[in-house]
C-alpha cells in the first residue's frame, strides 16, 4: 500500500519513511502543500500522514482538498500545536484521527493500522454495493418481450418515488428481482430487507418485523430490532403478503398509515421511514371476497401494481435466459462456457415451465453440472422437460395456449428411445427390438434426435465400411 508523509521537518520525514517501509509500505514524502498536491496527483496514496502547519499553507486545507477529490484516501493529522479546536476541525474535515508531537511511534502504528482497516472495510462495502447496483440495473434483468419491456418502463418511472408497490405473479417469475431493482435505482440510503411472510408463524413474524423487548415472551432473553427498523430510510420487501393473518394485516396497516412501529412487549412507538414493496402469487381480490385479506390493506399496498407474466407467456425471452444462465453457471463451476444444441433449445422453448424462471435456471444449472462435453443436448435435459410435463403423470392436459401435436409426439418418442438405449446399454439393435422398430428406422430417428454419442457413430461408420 502507498503512504504519503507530508511534513516540513526533513528528519521526521526520513525517520517515518524508515519505520513504515519496514512495515511493508511504499513511502513517498513531501515538505509542503504544493509538493503534496503533486504527489497525490502522480500516484494516489492509500493513506496520508500530514502535518497541520506547513510552510505554504494549512494541512487542514490540504485535507479538505484530498477528501473532496478522493474520499477513499485516509488522512491522519500530526501537529506540534495541539488544541481541541484544531482536533475538532480536522475530524470534521474528514481526518481519520489526530496525533500530537512528540508522539509514541507504536501509538502512531496502531492509528495507521486502524485507518487501513477502516479504509479496507469501506472499500469492500463500496465494492459490494456497486456490484449489487450493477446486478440490479434494469439492463441486467433479462427480458426482451413486450410485456417485460413495459414492466421495465414502469419500474424506471417509479424507482425514485416513495410509493408503495404491489408485485403480483406466479412463483419463480422474479418478483424479488424487480423489487431489488426498484430499491437500488431509487437512491435510498438505507438497506434492502426481505422477508417471506408465509414462511413464519404469526408470533415469530411479528417479532421479526417489529422487534421485541427483553422478556416479552419465553425465550426473549434480549431486546431485538425488527426488520422495519433495519430497513429505516431503505426498503422492506414483504414477500407472499397474502399468507399473513388478518391480525397481522391490521398491524401492517398501522405501519403503512402512520409510519410507526411498536416492538412486541413495548408501549413505545418509534417512527420509521421505510418504503414498502409487497408481493403475492395469490389473487388478492379473491382473498378479499373470501374474507382472508383486508380490503383496506389491499388499497394501501396496491398504490402501484406490477404484474409479472409467467414464462410461458413470454417465450421469446426463454433463449435469452438460457444463454444468460449457461454463462453464469459455466463461470461459477469453473468450466469453459458450454453451448446448447438446437434440439435441446427447442425442447426447452416448448416446455410450459410451471416453475417459471426459477425452474428454468435450476434446469440449466443441472445440465451444466452433469454434461461432460462442451455441448448441452437433449440427453442433458430432465425427462419431464423432454416430455413437456405431460407423460410422467399421464395427465395429458391441453395447455391454454395449445400445443404442437407433432412436436409433442416427437418428444414422447425421444424419451422412449432414450429409455430403450439405457436399458440395452447403448446397443441400438436391442433398443430397436424393445420398441418394435426396425434397426434402420431406429438408427434414422436416433441420428435425427441426436440420441447416440459421437463414439457410437464412429463405430457404426467403421462397421458399415467393413461390411462394404
Amino acid at each position: 500500500m502507498n503512504l504519503l508523509i507530508v511534513d516540513d521537518e526533513a528528519s521526521l520525514r526520513d525517520f517515518l519513511s524508515i519505520v513504515f517501509e519496514d512495515e511493508g509500505w511504499r513511502v513517498e514524502t513531501a515538505g509542503s502543500v504544493a509538493e503534496a498536491r503533486a504527489a497525490v496527483a502522480k500516484s494516489e496514496p492509500d493513506l496520508i500522514l500530514c502535518d497541520l502547519m506547513l510552510p505554504d499553507g494549512s494541512g487542514i486545507d490540504l485535507l479538505r482538498e484530498v477528501k473532496t477529490a478522493t474520499p477513499s484516501i485516509a488522512v491522519v493529522m500530526i501537529t506540534a500545536h495541539t488544541s481541541t479546536k484544531s482536533a475538532v476541525e480536522a475530524l470534521k474535515a474528514g481526518a481519520f484521527d489526530y496525533i500530537a508531537k512528540p508522539f509514541d511511534i507504536d501509538e502512531l502504528k496502531i492509528i495507521v493500522r486502524n485507518a487501513v482497516e477502516r479504509k479496507e472495510l469501506e472499500d469492500e462495502n463500496l465494492h459490494l454495493r456497486t456490484a449489487l447496483e450493477e446486478r440490479f440495473t434494469f439492463s441486467n434483468i433479462i427480458g426482451r418481450s413486450t410485456r417485460m419491456q413495459e414492466i421495465f418502463s414502469v419500474v424506471q418511472r417509479i424507482a425514485k418515488t416513495n410509493s408503495t408497490v404491489l408485485i403480483s405473479g406466479d412463483s419463480g417469475t422474479g418478483k424479488e428481482l424487480i423489487a431489488r431493482a426498484i430499491h437500488y435505482n431509487s437512491g435510498r440510503r438505507g438497506k434492502f430487507v426481505s422477508i417471506n411472510c408465509g414462511a413464519l408463524p404469526e408470533t415469530l413474524l411479528e417479532s421479526e418485523l417489529f422487534g421485541h423487548e427483553r422478556g416479552a415472551f419465553t425465550g426473549a432473553i434480549r431486546e431485538k430490532r425488527g426488520l422495519f427498523h433495519e430497513a429505516d430510510r431503505g426498503t422492506i420487501f414483504l414477500d407472499e403478503i397474502g399468507e399473513t393473518s388478518t391480525a397481522m394485516q391490521i398491524k401492517l396497516l398501522r405501519v403503512l398509515q402512520d409510519h410507526v412501529v411498536r416492538r412486541v412487549g413495548s408501549n413505545v412507538e418509534n417512527q420509521v421511514e421505510v418504503r414498502v414493496i409487497a408481493a403475492t402469487n395469490r389473487d388478492l381480490a379473491e382473498s378479499i371476497k373470501a374474507g382472508t385479506f383486508r380490503e383496506d390493506l389491499f388499497y394501501r399496498i396496491n398504490v402501484i401494481p406490477i404484474t409479472l407474466p409467467p414464462l410461458r407467456q413470454r417465450r421469446e425471452d426463454i433463449a435469452l435466459l438460457v444463454e444468460h444462465f449457461i454463462a453464469k453457471y459455466s463461470k461459477s463451476m469453473g468450466v469453459p462456457q458450454k453451448r446448447i444444441s438446437s434440439d435441446a433449445m427447442r425442447s426447452i422453448e416448448k416446455y410450459h415451465w410451471p416453475g417459471n424462471v426459477r425452474e428454468l435456471e435450476n434446469v440449466v444449472e443441472r445440465m451444466i453440472a452433469l454434461e461432460p462435453s462442451d455441448v448441452l443436448t437433449t440427453k442433458s435435459l430432465p425427462e419431464h422437460v423432454l416430455l413437456g410435463g405431460s407423460v410422467p403423470d399421464m395427465a395429458f392436459d391441453l395447455p391454454p395456449e395449445g400445443i404442437s401435436l407433432q412436436d409433442h409426439l416427437e418428444g414422447i418418442g425421444k424419451i422412449f428411445m432414450l429409455k430403450a438405449l439405457e436399458r440395452s446399454g447403448g446397443v441400438q439393435t436391442q433398443a430397436a427390438e424393445l420398441l418394435r422398430m426396425s434397426f434402420r428406422s431406429f438408427r434414422y430417428y436416433a441420428k435425427k434426435y441426436d440420441l447416440i454419442s459421437r463414439e457410437a457413430r464412429q463405430e457404426e461408420a467403421v462397421e458399415v465400411e467393413n461390411e462394404s
